[in-house]
């Protein structure tokens, strides 16, 4: 065949329009179904596979246009179409189809792009695109024993990411409970409102450590950076270092000279005293009462290894302000809040960059009803750390001591935003929606807790005061006594429970829980503050104001369900026109140490 007849019949065989046709209507194709299928959580690997198919289908329409024509009757062999019939139907039918194909595809392409738009607008809202949660560490050392190890690295470059503001960092709590390498990174990511997800392992052999990171986007899958750093131990912090700066560096964070210098510090130069502090945090994780004792010993191991390590020291105050809420330690308030201020005002000297120094100082100063400064530590730690959701957590507490309620929620929920899935800022998010007035999303915020862990006892005492403050004496029973059933020998919750009896007239079982609250308080740390509340329920109100006056004089730590109560607590309404409460109170707010 002649060149020019080739082309000619391939004219004549429409095969030059169904090329063009196909490549106009692919191209729409591949760009609708580009905007369209990520709306729909469809794989990227899907949307290239189709637009492959639709490469190779390029030369399989040419075979056919060649080979068959589109008439009236249907489908024929070329061989078999009259010329002339032909040349007068079927121009017009491949105009209908090109204008009818390139309607489709221009409209899916369109649609597309403005339900992207709008989705990938409200994915902004929800999703911070400089957002990061760090899983745990997967523990690849020989020595089991050396989990401590693998956690300790996670929280620390944690610790790392959360000094850089323009980032959000969600808190450990949150990430505890998920494995190292799930399946399922974009439901993490989504009941932690982030966007990218950190996976690591460490593995820890003598002076040896290997620590293997991956930093993936959770709604596509995609691995934006990993790397494996094999270094000796005394180089661990220059390894955290370096996978800060990557990770900041990939999501276009931006560094500032606070951030930059807290990225390139080095805690301590002695590794033991390094390794006894990672102990230390790793039962400061798993807080019960002897895992808190086991905590502080660890801490206090390592400042001896290192008189000027910083973070041990803040640990150390850490622990001291909270043994006193766990009953059997035979800890006071009056015995250790001394301590949490010695360590944390040593842990500030060493180190008035870190953000955990000061609000370990700020927590031991409000419990020591120092409330101004503790005010500006508060300010300075989250200033040094936006991320950090402790410092927000009891900073909101602190506020809703004073009567701030309103800055309180605030900071309560920049806390829960954090630390989502934190069950003790969850509680106490709740409560703060009841001292503004809003019962109902406090009663829902406290529910919510429960279904996150039911086990969680302080969760039901507070629904239970909430309730109780709404009028619903009978539900609110129901859950002061699965607080008890959870934790029979907690103060708080023998408290709680004997004067919601007492108000139903139930007084036989309000006595027997009374009579073995004065038992615990024989042979352990007894809130007064509960035993009050207890008091004036039973209409002694004489003695009611003493033990509130006790529970000033015991040190008692100016906090949630404790002393920290008493501006906000409904229970306590009666007393707030007595001279004697109105004394007690100007005393708790003139400033002055105890």
């Amino acid at each position: 065949m002649k060149i020019d007849n080739f082309f000619a019949e391939l004219k004549r065989r429409n095969v030059y329009k169904v090329a063009a046709a196909y490549i106009f209507a692919g191209w729409a194709l591949s760009q609708g179904i580009a905007q369209v299928f990520p709306v729909f959580d469809i794989p990227n690997w899907v949307i290239r596979l189709i637009v492959l198919l639709i490469i190779v289908g390029l030369p399989i329409a040419l075979v056919l246009a060649w080979m068959f024509e589109l008439t009236p009757q249907g489908i024929k062999r070329t061989e078999d179409v009259d010329l002339a019939t032909q040349t007068r139907a079927k121009p017009y039918a491949w105009i209908y189809i090109v204008i009818v194909g390139a309607l489709i595809s221009i409209s899916l392409f369109f649609l597309g792009r403005y339900t992207a738009r709008n989705t990938a607008g409200a994915a902004r809202t929800e999703l911070p695109e400089k957002s990061i949660a760090v899983l745990p560490f997967e523990n690849l050392s020989e020595e089991k024993g050396n989990a401590y190890f693998a956690e300790g690295i996670q929280d620390e470059i944690l610790a790392r990411l959360a000094k850089i503001a323009d980032l959000k960092v969600i808190s450990r709590t949150s990430t505890q409970k998920y494995k190292s390498a799930p399946d399922n990174l974009r439901e993490i990511a989504k009941q932690l409102a982030v966007a990218n997800i950190l996976e690591g392992s460490v593995q820890k052999a003598a002076d040896q450590v290997r620590v293997t990171v991956q930093l993936i986007n959770a709604a596509t899958d995609a691995h934006l950076w990993a790397e494996t750093y094999d270094r000796k131990l005394t180089d661990i912090f220059a390894v955290e270092s370096e996978i800060a700066k990557s990770i900041a560096d990939t999501l276009q964070a931006k560094l500032n000279r606070s951030a930059e210098h807290v990225l390139a510090s080095r805690p301590t130069e002695n590794p033991e005293a390094h390794e006894l502090y990672l102990k230390g945090r790793y039962f400061w994780n798993r807080r019960t009462a002897e895992n808190l004792k086991k905590a502080a010993d660890y801490f206090q191991q390592a400042i001896g290894k290192d008189p000027k390590y910083a973070l041990a020291y803040s640990g150390l105050a850490d622990c001291h302000v909270l043994l006193p809420a766990y009953a059997g330690l035979g800890s006071t308030p009056r015995d250790e809040l001394p301590k949490a201020v010695g360590a944390a005002r040593k842990a500030v000297e060493l180190d008035d960059t870190l953000a955990e120094a000061h609000t370990s100082l700020a927590r031991a100063l409000a419990s020591n009803l120092q409330l101004s400064p503790a005010t500006s530590e508060f300010n300075r730690a989250i200033e040094l750390n936006p991320n950090y959701a402790t410092a927000h957590q009891w900073f909101g507490e602190c506020l809703q001591s004073q009567g701030h309620v309103e800055e309180a929620l605030a900071e309560v929920k920049r806390a829960q935003e954090l630390d989502p899935l934190s069950l003790i800022i969850n509680s106490v998010l709740g409560f703060a929606f009841d001292t503004v007035g809003k019962s109902d999303e406090a009663i829902a915020q406290l529910r919510k807790t429960i279904e996150i862990d039911p086990n969680f006892a302080n969760s039901y005492g507070m629904l239970g005061n909430v309730l109780e403050h709404k009028g619903q004496l009978k539900e609110a029973i129901e859950e002061y006594k699965k607080n008890y059933s959870l934790d029979a020998a907690d103060p708080i919750a023998v408290a709680q429970l004997a004067r919601a009896y007492f108000l139903v007239g139930r007084k036989g079982e309000a006595q027997q829980l009374w009579d073995k609250l004065k038992s615990l308080s024989e042979r352990q740390y007894v809130p007064a503050y509960s035993m009050a509340v207890v008091q004036l329920t039973f209409g002694n109100k004489d003695e009611a104001i003493r033990l509130l006056e006790k529970s000033y004089e015991d040190h008692a730590p100016f906090d949630s369900a404790d002393l920290g109560w008493i501006l906000v607590d409904h229970r306590l309404d009666s007393l707030r026109s007595d001279p004697r409460f109105k004394k007690l109170i100007t005393r708790i707010f003139s400033g002055a140490p105890r």
